[in-house]
């Protein structure tokens, strides 16, 4: 049985250069995936603007997402030193 995953997935990253970097990438190996959204996010709790993650927000129509995408995302985001998350 296949395993159903919402419309939307974030690469968490840890800072805005990174974010770019990996939305570049996204878009050069999967342009089927559209332009990412990139956005900051504060910690919980956190003034200070250097403590903020960075999100590349994928948006995918349906259940669409392939597990071998999903694992290939997963291993792109850690190579960055960040990790995947459904939304």
């Amino acid at each position: 049985m296949h395993e159903s995953h919402p419309s939307r997935q974030l690469l968490v990253l840890p800072d805005r250069d990174t974010a770019e970097e990996v939305a570049a990438d996204v878009v050069r190996r999967w342009p089927e995936l559209g332009e990412p959204e990139l956005v900051r996010e504060a910690l919980a709790g956190e003034d200070d603007a250097e403590d903020a993650q960075w999100l590349v927000v994928l948006t995918r129509p349906g259940d669409a997402w392939a597990d071998a995408l999903l694992t290939a995302l997963d291993a792109l985001a850690a190579a960055h030193d960040g990790w995947r998350e459904d939304a």
